[in-house]
């Protein structure tokens, strides 16, 4: 049985939207799954059907076998969701927002307070019972709000862009602990996220969503085998320099895909090679300034970019 299956869903607003297009889509159980898109390819919508916050338009959905839309308590009962803004009550402390949680659930007091002791030796939490929630970092908050959600022992849990706003400390050490979700845990978890290296990091599977639709759904290994060509990348001082650069090698060079990443150009062409030599020369000749240049193999950043369509003088973040 998988953990979710999502066939041909289309999602239609009242005024006219259609943010899903028939999107498919497989969870395996006991797996870290990511879900990728620009902004505005319709992550949110389909996140907000899938935790039954919204009704699609027509579609199949299964949820561990429960269709969201005939055994919605069953599906319900079996899944947790942790949303961007954080859901703790910060005038409780840790246990009592933790106890809450159980009386939600109408769990046993003594199964209760098993799990409450579980979760916080899992997730690092003993050093802050004697102090109010009001006082923990963002870091902490986030990770009391994960174990909330924990509480109820969910077989699905759904993470929406996790780590927004962390500092890379932050972010290293809850990526640890959504791999320990899934290994100790056996829990399976629906990530949504901006940074691709998040994904790459956790991810055992991933889908890139585009115009509401997959592109394409697979291990970041296998999405890394299609985009077979390398890539010629030239590395600045700053994102200022790099643009200006970029679009006066775009007005010369109107045959390549040249793509913005930050301070670095991105150029892809079936020649790196010799593309190598000619920008280079290229360079050198309009005394431009930049601290590098090389051929890279393919990242998952270029296999999200061409997938998504990202074409002629295009910028990133």
């Amino acid at each position: 049985m998988e953990a979710i299956q999502v066939e041909n869903v289309v999602k239609s607003y009242k005024n006219g939207v259609e943010a899903l297009k028939g999107i498919s889509l497989t969870v395996k159980k006991g797996e870290i799954f990511s879900l990728l898109g620009q902004n505005g390819a319709g992550k949110s919508t389909l996140i907000n059907i899938l935790t039954t916050y919204l009704k699609p338009t027509s579609g199949t959905i299964k949820i561990l076998g429960n269709d969201i839309y005939t055994e919605t308590d069953k599906a319900r009962r079996s899944i947790a969701c942790v949303a961007q803004k954080i859901s703790i009550d910060t005038y409780l402390s840790l246990k009592e927002n933790m106890i809450f949680q159980s009386r939600l659930y109408k769990m046993p007091k003594a199964e209760a307070e098993e799990r409450m002791k579980t979760l916080i030796s899992c997730f690092s939490l003993e050093k802050y019972l004697d102090y109010p929630v009001l006082s923990y970092s963002g870091g902490v908050k986030r990770r009391l709000d994960i174990a909330l959600n924990l509480m109820s022992k969910p077989q699905i849990l759904f993470l929406d862009e996790p780590t927004v706003g962390m500092d890379i400390q932050s972010r290293i050490a809850m990526w640890k602990m959504m791999k320990k979700i899934r290994d100790e845990f056996g829990t399976t978890i629906f990530l949504t996220t901006h940074y691709l290296e998040e994904a790459d990091e956790l991810s055992d599977t991933m889908c890139i969503m585009r115009g509401g639709k997959e592109v394409v759904q697979g291990t970041p290994a296998r999405l890394r085998e299609l985009i077979k060509q390398d890539t010629l990348c030239i590395r600045f001082a700053n994102k200022n320099e790099s643009k200006s650069c970029c679009m006066e090698l775009s007005n010369v060079r109107k045959d390549l895909k040249i793509i913005i990443s930050n301070e670095k150009i991105l150029v892809y062409s079936k020649q790196s090679r010799e593309e190598f030599k000619t920008i280079n020369k290229w360079l050198f000749e309009k005394k431009i300034e930049f601290e590098g240049i090389e051929i890279v193999k393919p990242a998952l950043e270029d296999v999200f970019l061409r997938l998504t369509e990202v074409n002629g003088l295009e910028e990133i973040s």
